[in-house]
């Protein structure tokens, strides 16, 4: 099976939150997709850098927070790859559902939204 490498062309940076947080949660959103699996390759700090025109200094800190979390692990041979156990996917996939949905709660609070009216939308978009 051909080793496949991960690339962050896709990624649309945002003015909102750090990027090396955009870029940690770009790995995390394409494992939960199943758009990068166990053994894939991410691309060197300083090729990721370039595909995001930003300095190698953040890389280096998506890589220390993607390690430390334990979905990237870093060997001086076989470079940075992706690492997916089950209990690490089914961290990910918490984590970021719990966001899209407090996100969503708190805009839907923000335009004094019912509780009611939320979920006849939900049900109605849902079908």
């Amino acid at each position: 099976m051909k080793t496949r490498v991960l690339n962050f062309y896709e990624l649309k940076l945002n003015n909102r939150e750090p990027v090396y947080l955009q870029a940690a949660l770009y790995v995390k959103r394409q494992i939960l997709l199943r758009k990068a699996v166990s053994g894939d390759k991410l691309p060197s700090r300083r090729e990721i850098a370039a595909q995001l025109n930003i300095n190698p200094n953040t890389v280096q800190k998506a890589f220390k927070l993607m390690e430390d979390e334990g979905y990237v692990r870093t060997s001086s041979t076989l470079g940075s790859v992706i690492y997916v156990d089950d209990d690490i996917l089914k961290r990910i996939e918490t984590e970021l559902t719990r966001e899209l949905v407090q996100s969503f709660v708190e805009s839907a609070k923000d335009i004094q939204l019912s509780f009611k009216t939320v979920v006849e939308l939900i049900s109605e978009y849902w079908e």
